[in-house]
């Protein structure tokens, strides 16, 4: 039977308003939705949009001090800028292609130039309020789902010049949102350290630093460095640079004009190849590229006129030049480095020996590895890693040029029993499934060679696709699924160990998450409730009424297929591993996972009588 050709005819075309576009197409516009799990999801994005504009403000003189502060999803800001021109107040925030970053005297060197930011959050909030200070007088709009709502004539003031906005996320698009303080603690200290002078407060705390980038890596970079941070500064650029003790790929925090660059480009990339070709100059030796960036840990911030971002989130840079016809991005960085590392490593010669010796003891350590790393790849080959081990998606962290719009997954599971149930229901397009056997090695205190001898890990690092860094990351989100017992977290511990130990920017840039599965179920012949805690079960009780059945879940096998499509789909529960930035990892570790000491034992003791406690609960219940 042929199939039916859809009509196509004039009333086929659709005109949509600016906030409907923005609220059918939200992807487009913020990346990923998310409901605040990740430090990527729309809800930040909504914040950033909001700051950007103060950051501008203050990147143009006016306004040192920006406060911030947010309770129960709602978030409001306060800058104290020159103000939105009181005439003007609705129409930069609900009229597409309006606003002062087309007028390049208003605005030079800004993140936002397309007139959308406000807008989209406008449009993706179901209160939006936005007031402008101005000479004495002020004006407000409120608005709901982009439409405005109110409008106040213009009154007198007190107060001094600048705008305030408010918002909460329309929780209809936002599922079940939540702010995490520590996304929005680090998102705050980039502004600080990307803007010396500023002033933030967010709920009570300050945000300020003095040194810049210099401060940024004293407060990201965990555990001995090898020599003080290398800082230097320029016209439009600055950079810091270390090599870690802790470290074994490279990390890089890079920005254009304030705006984090997560995926880099390529002011990022001049910077890789500039730092390789003034090194290589310096000590007239052709050392190997990764030999000399291995353990690096640095940031480069760049301002630029008109910049090119890959999407409308901009965590990528795609300029090849630093101002329209002006000078390319490469020449620029490689210039500034060229002289001024050049002149740097001259004057400081015990700064100079420290690298040196340890590019030398990159390159040992690389020629002892690359027989093992061959072997390894072979056996990843032969083991049929894509069928045996490793159930693939269909789309990859790597196939988007905005990889935060692909919310993609691996989940790591132990037994087959598991990841059979997972696979049965999962989503083929974005989430995969790794399947452990048995218990991983704990790797704390071993050499990377352990990576490539031991098969569990040698496998997980090829369906990752991390050996090289993250740049070809193959998915957003790493989740670990194992089961709430006592197995289930030991093996989550040695995971953990595993990327902190080897892979810690794979914790640090926020793609390492724990899948929250129910440990109860509670039913009657009419409605079941799955609850992921012991409040949420006796919460199913009291409204199920007396009796009903009730299973405790103690491992995911024990979850059909049919039950699991609940828990890996939209309303999944992922909780980010997040790490303390003044935590040493090696501390860390060696206080979870190295020798059993008496401090170690009395923290197992003390949180035992907790869980025996619990059990003793369970029991009671059924």
């Amino acid at each position: 039977m042929a199939k039916e050709i859809a009509s196509y005819n004039e009333d086929s075309i659709k005109s949509l308003e600016w906030q409907e576009h923005i609220r059918m197409r939200p992807g487009m516009y913020i990346g990923k939705l998310g409901d605040g799990s990740a430090f990527d999801d729309g809800i930040y994005v909504l914040i950033k949009e909001v700051m950007d504009n103060s950051i501008d403000e203050f990147m143009m003189g006016a306004g040192k001090k920006i406060t911030v502060s947010v309770r129960d999803g709602a978030v409001c800001i306060r800058d104290y800028g020159r103000g939105i021109p009181l005439g003007k107040v609705v129409e930069v925030v609900s009229k597409m292609n309006t606003g002062g970053k087309y007028d390049s005297e208003a605005f030079k060197k800004s993140i936002g130039l397309n007139g959308v930011g406000t807008k989209a959050v406008n449009a993706l909030s179901i209160h939006f309020r936005v007031t402008a200070f101005r000479d004495g007088q002020t004006k407000t709009a409120d608005f709901s789902c982009g439409n405005l709502v109110k409008e106040s004539k213009l009154e007198k003031t007190t107060e001094a010049n600048g705008t305030y906005v408010e918002f909460r996320p329309d929780d209809t698009i936002f599922k079940k949102y939540h702010y995490v303080h520590e996304y929005i603690d680090k998102m705050l200290w980039n502004y600080a350290f990307l803007n010396t002078g500023l002033t933030l407060h967010f709920n009570g705390q300050i945000y300020k630093s003095d040194n810049g980038l210099k401060d940024l890596l004293e407060k990201n970079i965990t555990g001995e460095i090898i020599y003080p941070i290398i800082h230097l500064k320029g016209d439009d650029i600055e950079l810091a640079m270390t090599h870690s003790n802790e470290h074994y790929s490279e990390e890089y925090y890079s920005y254009v004009n304030g705006q984090y660059t997560t995926q880099g480009g390529t002011h990022q990339t001049a910077f890789r190849e500039a730092v390789v070709k003034t090194i290589r100059e310096f000590y007239k030796k052709d050392f190997d590229p990764s030999d000399v960036r291995k353990s690096i840990v640095a940031a480069i911030s760049v301002r630029v006129q008109e910049p090119v971002f890959e999407s409308q989130t901009k965590t990528k840079l795609g300029s090849n030049d630093v101002s329209p016809g002006g000078q390319s991005m490469r020449s620029f960085v490689n210039d500034f480095i060229k002289q001024h590392l050049d002149n740097y490593l001259h004057k400081n010669p015990d700064v100079a020996k420290s690298i040196e010796a340890k590019i030398i003891a990159n390159e040992r350590e690389r020629k002892e590895l690359s027989g093992i790393q061959k072997l390894a790849r072979d056996r990843a080959k032969k083991s049929n890693l894509h069928n045996k081990k490793l159930r693939d998606c269909r789309v990859h962290f790597t196939d988007s040029k905005d990889p935060r719009s692909l919310d993609t997954m691996l989940f790591i599971c132990e037994g087959d029993s598991a990841s059979g149930s997972i696979t049965k229901t999962r989503d083929v397009n974005t989430q995969a499934v790794f399947s452990l056997k048995g218990k991983p090695l704990n790797s704390f205190g071993l050499g990377k060679k352990v990576v490539y001898e031991n098969e569990e890990f040698n496998l997980l690092q090829a369906a990752l696709n991390i050996e090289d860094g993250l740049d070809e990351l193959r998915y957003n989100n790493v989740v670990i699924a194992t089961d709430a017992d006592v197995d289930g977290m030991h093996i989550r511990l040695l995971l953990l160990t595993f990327f902190l130990q080897f892979f810690p920017d794979l914790v640090k840039n926020g793609h390492v998450f724990i899948l929250q599965t129910p440990l109860f179920r509670v039913r009657n012949k009419k409605e079941t409730a799955y609850c992921y805690s012991d409040a949420e079960r006796m919460a199913a009780i009291s409204k199920l009424g007396p009796k009903p059945e009730i299973t405790r879940f103690k491992g995911l096998g024990e979850i059909s297929p049919d039950e699991f499509k609940h828990f890996i789909g939209k309303d999944i529960r992922l909780e980010p591993v997040l790490l303390d930035q003044k935590a040493s990892i090696h501390e860390l570790l060696n206080y979870y996972m190295g020798k059993n000491t008496q401090e170690r034992q009395e923290f197992i003791i003390q949180n035992l009588r907790v869980e025996k406690d619990v059990e003793e609960e369970l029991v009671k219940i059924g």
